[in-house]
């Protein structure tokens, strides 16, 4: 059985983050002691990333907007073991990362995802559940994977992550993890996690409109041709360009860190 040990300091939890000032400070909170906290500042214009400093988070700045392009500056810019992925909106709660990653630590999994459990009328809008819906039927020919939810909360060791070469520096990129790291063997488990009403409006799915431009570009990952696994760790050093051949696909190009003051099982995205 797994059992939850105090936090020590070989975490580093990645919140990619657009606007967020109003959520911030009890997402901050609620960072488990002795984690640290990369906050991926994706064109803010509310003062988040100076907020984050002052809280004492570490801010990762990302030009390049995206979804995925912030997750990526924030792997990339992790230096700890796990490297753990959280929305900062506040709608999950960072410190139900704890049992994620004592799976990752035990060897009972190498990449654990959070499946969302809305909270509440409003908390997850019908045409986000919907696109949860067809994700996971698209998902499953490809990968033989029954999620139910990609979520944003998931956990996996820092290393193994960078192996797997991920290019997808949009909405597709959460998808793109698991579809790689089920093509490389990876254990992949699902937890039940409350998502509460979060704070403001989702900048991917906020709209029907928005969620299915995030479905699409889910699609185009799924269409991807099957990487041998052999050529994952090329990938992860050469920084194959990402979707689009944008320039700053790269790992950690266009981004700049900060340091702040202070076989695959499984039960789609963080849609």
């Amino acid at each position: 059985m797994t059992t939850f040990p105090v936090p020590n300091h070989d975490v580093n939890v990645v919140l990619p983050c657009l606007d967020e000032a109003g959520a911030l400070p009890w997402v901050l909170s609620r960072i488990p002691p002795g984690w640290r906290a990369l906050i991926v500042d994706n064109g803010s214009t509310d003062g988040c990333a100076e907020l984050a400093r002052r809280l004492g988070a570490t801010v990762v700045r990302e030009e390049r907007r995206g979804f995925g392009a912030a997750c990526h500056a924030g792997l990339s810019a992790a230096t700890d073991d796990i490297v753990c992925f959280c929305d900062c909106d506040g709608s999950l709660d960072p410190a139900l990362l704890l049992p994620f990653v004592a799976k990752i630590r035990a060897g009972e999994a190498d990449l654990v995802l959070g499946q969302c459990r809305p909270q509440g009328r409003g908390a997850w809008p019908a045409h986000t559940h919907a696109g949860n819906i067809a994700l996971a039927r698209m998902l499953w020919p490809r990968t033989s994977l029954r999620l139910h939810d990609l979520g944003p909360l998931r956990a996996a060791r820092r290393e193994s992550l960078l192996s797997l070469g991920l290019t997808d520096r949009r909405s597709g990129y959460p998808l793109q993890m698991v579809v790689r790291a089920a093509g490389a063997g990876w254990r992949v488990a699902e937890r039940d996690v409350p998502y509460l009403p979060r704070t403001g409006v989702s900048k991917v799915t906020g709209t029907w409109r928005g969620t299915w431009q995030a479905v699409r570009d889910m699609r185009r990952v799924l269409a991807e041709p099957p990487v041998p696994t052999a050529l994952l760790p090329a990938l992860s050093r050469t920084g194959l360009a990402a979707q689009d051949g944008a320039p700053g696909a790269a790992a950690g190009r266009g981004s700049s860190p900060e340091q702040a003051t202070g076989q695959a099982t499984g039960r789609g995205a963080g849609l």
